[in-house]
């Protein structure tokens, strides 16, 4: 029996009807469902549609059904249900009998969906933030082991300055860090109850809202029964807060395919997340970090087809809205299959410190130390950047570095050149100059490290209090 049919005759189309079922993709909020479902019926119980002994039967019904399809998940391969509400008020009267239709009693399955989306994404930001904890621990791990190595950092894709390995490391926990501040950010919005907003007007009960909402851990009831049926802001949010993710995950991913080529050849690919070529028995293929560049977009796109999708809806409740539930899935699938993956790369991964730090060396990336060098001595910044400019290709000229160039022919464009410049070219002493807060110094990236790391574990102490 359809949950709405008393008010129709003729049945429907068997195209139309199987078209339109949401049950096929719906019935993996089963779980929020059944919550949601419990804390109804002790609402009901509170305002005496229920008595004790009907309160019992349906809260273990509930039970069972959770039990069954943990169990049997062929219960679930249901052609009748035309989604996951039908299918639990199925289930409930095949077990306790008449009495569970009573439990829908002052609801509305508009105010349902609602807050069993509102439950899954809550779910999914808890899940996500742990797991962008642990990628980020993967990285400050990384950045101690790599100690004073340096690594030439880029501008334009072009060879611009050296940096400590662990400053570059620390500009990815500092991205990825922003993704779970956002998804936290997310989650106040999320978490508030739509239950007893019923079908646009409000419950037709006087159920106890604020109990309801304390019982599935909810902060606040909604706030306007017609904004809280149709709305799916958090749905749009969260989605696009994991195309942000999805984003930087996907820089991340083009970076190291770059680094491990074989013109780099600053990483070495983990075999565990590579594979080769059918036709080419060298090959080692990035396709972790390729899928990952893929799977990136589907997230973006996900985003866009909700935004499409809300944009045009009148107040309240409109059909359309079943149809965020899929792109919404699949952001999530996307990003909680992919971030343990990509950590788990990140385990794996060596670097070619020999390569970097080489690298690091070459290049005229001293060329902003030594135009700071005259600065010291007076010089205008403007005329320093001009002279050492002149130098630079006087080493091109003579296929050299800065570092090799005769204090005679330095003292041609600056007489205040001496022999001390030479000390300030050599790495160690361009790593130091960039000694503020944030710069790649070294006192100021082991203070940096140790700043991110109770940050993260700030992460794992509010994820670990949700749960």
């Amino acid at each position: 029996m359809k949950m709405w049919s008393g008010r129709f005759r003729q049945a429907l189309d068997p195209k139309f009807e199987r078209w339109q079922r949401s049950f096929e993709f719906d019935r993996r909020l089963l779980t929020y469902e059944l919550a949601a479902s419990s804390a109804h019926a002790r609402a009901l119980k509170g305002v005496g549609v229920l008595d004790s002994t009907e309160l019992i039967a349906i809260l273990q019904g509930l039970e069972q059904i959770a039990e069954h399809a943990a169990s049997s998940p062929a219960i679930l391969d249901d052609d009748d249900a035309e989604d996951v509400h039908h299918f639990v008020e199925k289930q409930l009267v095949s077990l306790i009998g008449e009495v569970g239709y009573k439990l829908h009693s002052g609801r509305s399955r508009n105010e349902q969906i609602a807050t069993d989306l509102r439950l899954f994404v809550r779910s999914a930001i808890d899940q996500i933030r742990a797991d962008l904890s642990a990628w980020c621990s993967v990285f400050l791990d990384l950045a101690q082991q790599a100690g004073n190595a340096a690594m030439p950092a880029y501008t334009h894709l072009q060879r611009a300055e050296p940096v400590l390995v662990s400053h570059w490391l620390l500009a990815y926990v500092e991205m990825f860090l922003r993704d779970a501040e956002r998804l936290a950010d997310c989650r106040k919005r999320v978490n508030v109850c739509p239950l007893g907003s019923g079908a646009v007007a409000g419950a037709t009960l006087p159920l106890d809202r604020r109990v309801m909402a304390s019982d599935l851990d909810f902060d606040q009831p909604t706030a306007n029964s017609i904004d809280a049926t149709s709305d799916r802001d958090f749905v749009l949010e969260f989605v696009n807060s994991l195309s942000l993710l999805a984003l930087h995950l996907s820089r991340w991913a083009e970076e190291m395919i770059l680094f491990s080529s074989q013109e780099y050849a600053f990483v070495h690919l983990p075999e565990a997340y590579s594979t080769g070529s059918s036709a080419m028995p060298q090959k080692k293929n990035p396709d972790l970090l390729e899928l990952t560049r893929g799977k990136c977009a589907r997230v973006i796109g996900d985003a866009t087809a909700l935004q499409i999708c809300l944009k045009g809806l009148p107040l309240a409740y409109n059909k359309d809205l079943q149809e965020t539930q899929e792109p919404l899935f699949d952001a999530a699938d996307t990003l909680l299959s992919l971030v343990p993956l990509v950590t788990g790369w990140m385990k794996a991964v060596e670097f070619n410190y020999e390569s970097l730090q080489n690298a690091a060396q070459s290049g005229f990336m001293n060329a902003w130390a030594a135009a700071t060098y005259l600065v010291q001595r007076g010089v205008p910044f403007r005329l320093a950047h001009e002279q050492i400019g002149k130098v630079v290709q006087m080493c091109l000229e003579k296929h050299c570095e800065l570092q090799d160039l005769p204090l005679e022919e330095l003292r041609s464009v600056n007489l205040k050149f001496d022999q001390d410049f030479y000390a300030c070219l050599k790495l160690e002493s361009v790593l130091a100059i960039h000694d503020v807060p944030g710069g790649t110094a070294p006192a100021r990236v082991r203070q940096a490290m140790a700043d991110a790391r109770q940050r993260i574990e700030a992460i794992r102490e509010d994820v670990h209090a949700h749960a």
